[in-house]
């Protein structure tokens, strides 16, 4: 029998909506249940309505991968009753989706550490429902983490419930004061790693999860990575190094990028820095791939691709730019080379995926492959042919 990364995998189609995946191999993914001690906070993630969507990007990674928490349930009430392995990757992680904060809070033998906001909502608001969700988790002594870009702690209702019940607040989004920024000095330029940046087409596309599976492939071929975060979910995912890119002014962007690279390789000494994408360099409404390619200077760039997305999240009047493009525009806008393109498989078949793969690969003359459905090999060796000097040395034996 084959090894299982190997094997070819069998796609199955979602009936949870675009950004949830295939049928993958427990061993493929990084699942929060193999992530995690049990001496690690426990955490409740608040989705409702939303789990396996777009809009509940933050809640479908913490899923699939936490080193900061360990996941107990999800609260989606559509969905009750279900494991939520199976809902996102057709693969039973014991994670269960339930009705609302009581249920949850009911099935554990003491009260979850941690409720987690885990929704992404274009309005970056919290709405009058999910409010009283979290003053009802604060009354029963949880703690509040969100990525919102409104800050739970500055909120006088929330704060004051909160020191009531002797709980914290952490805003993820909350960058650190103006005075302790710094602007970009050209200092990542000296930084020995090979720098790698994840981008994509489009947001919520799947940037994270594959620099996440990525990072994990190379340190198991014992390239030395480390994965730097950008957005609101990795840091929640327990990113050691990151900055939410769009909570900072733009002014300090790229130097607060800088910082966080530049102290991972002071801090990791790694062989490989992977930086996590936002938005699309092409996309009009976010400037956050430019501060990223600005700020981290990549020597490469993996773009990652949905062929079967009409538009731009949350902008039906705006169509999706062909790979082609956004790699043009990437190559022209910094001093780095497109190295690869890895697809979002949202509404593909097995057929699909095989044959855009082919006829990608055949018209950008790049690798192609899919970080969740095909075998970690296959990302792996974008680097290697990128980047030779990673290889192994061939031992010859002596005569």
């Amino acid at each position: 029998m084959k090894p299982i990364n190997e094997q070819k995998l069998e796609t199955r189609l979602s009936t949870m909506g675009p950004q949830a995946p295939p049928y993958v191999p427990v061993s493929h993914l990084p699942h929060a249940s193999t992530a995690v001690s049990k001496d690690t906070p426990t955490a409740v993630v608040y989705c409702e309505g939303n789990f396996g969507q777009i809009d509940g990007k933050t809640a479908n990674g913490l899923v699939r991968h936490s080193q900061a928490y360990r996941i107990l349930s999800v609260i989606d009430g559509r969905l009750e009753g279900r494991d939520s392995g199976q809902v996102l990757d057709n693969v039973s992680n014991g994670v269960p989706v339930l009705e609302d904060l009581a249920a949850a809070v009911a099935r554990e033998a003491r009260i979850p550490d941690t409720l987690i906001y885990g929704m992404a909502p274009s309005t970056g608001k919290l709405s009058p429902a999910d409010r009283d969700i979290v003053l009802d988790a604060i009354a029963r002594g949880m703690n509040i983490v969100s990525g919102l870009h409104e800050y739970l702690g500055d909120d006088p209702e929330i704060s004051a419930a909160a020191e009531a019940a002797d709980v914290t607040i952490r805003d993820i989004r909350k960058p650190r004061p103006s005075k302790d920024m710094r602007m970009f000095d050209g200092s990542v330029c000296k930084v020995k790693a090979v720098r790698i940046a994840v981008l994509g087409t489009d947001c919520a596309i799947g940037k994270r999860t594959t620099a996440t599976v990525l990072a994990k492939a190379l340190n198991a071929r014992g390239i030395r990575t480390v994965l730097v975060g950008t957005g609101q979910t990795g840091l929640m995912q327990g990113a050691k190094y990151g900055v939410a890119m769009d909570a900072v002014p733009p002014q300090f962007c790229c130097g607060e990028l800088e910082r966080v690279i530049v102290a991972a390789s002071q801090d990791e000494q790694p062989d490989v820095i992977l930086i996590e994408g936002q938005g699309a360099l092409s996309h009009p409404a976010f400037c956050t791939s430019a501060f990223i390619l600005r700020g981290s200077q990549p020597q490469a760039v993996i773009l990652q691709h949905a062929p079967k997305r009409a538009h731009r999240c949350d902008f039906p009047d705006m169509p999706m730019p062909e790979p082609e493009s956004e790699i043009a525009l990437i190559e022209a806008f910094a001093d780095t080379r497109v190295i690869g393109l890895t697809l979002n498989h949202e509404a593909m078949t097995e057929a699909e995926v095989d044959h855009e793969m082919k006829r990608l690969s055949r018209d950008l003359d790049i690798p192609v492959t899919d970080a969740l459905t095909r075998p970690e090999a296959r990302l792996t060796d974008m680097v290697l042919a990128a980047f030779p000097q990673f290889r192994p040395i061939p031992v010859v034996a002596a005569e």
